[in-house]
């Protein structure tokens, strides 16, 4: 099992305990790139599809891990 594998199942698992540098590596991994303008917030955009707002604070709620997973689930 591959790292970003790995790095899904623990997403899906336990939503609550996920690092906003695992979320980041993980899009960025599928080809999502990272933008911030000095906020705390962050927006990950892919030519062709959405873009998602994530915050970079600790901890990462819930419902933005969901909602990334809904999202890498719906590209495959």
């Amino acid at each position: 099992m591959s790292q970003k594998e790995k790095l899904l199942e623990a997403m899906k698992n336990n939503p609550k305990n996920i690092s906003f540098n695992d979320i980041k590596k993980l899009l960025e991994n599928h080809g999502y790139e990272a933008h911030n303008n000095g906020g705390s917030h962050f927006v990950f955009r892919k030519e062709g599809y959405g873009h998602i707002v994530i915050p970079h604070h600790k901890p990462i709620k819930a419902i933005y891990v969901k909602q990334v997973l809904e999202i890498l689930e719906s590209e495959q």
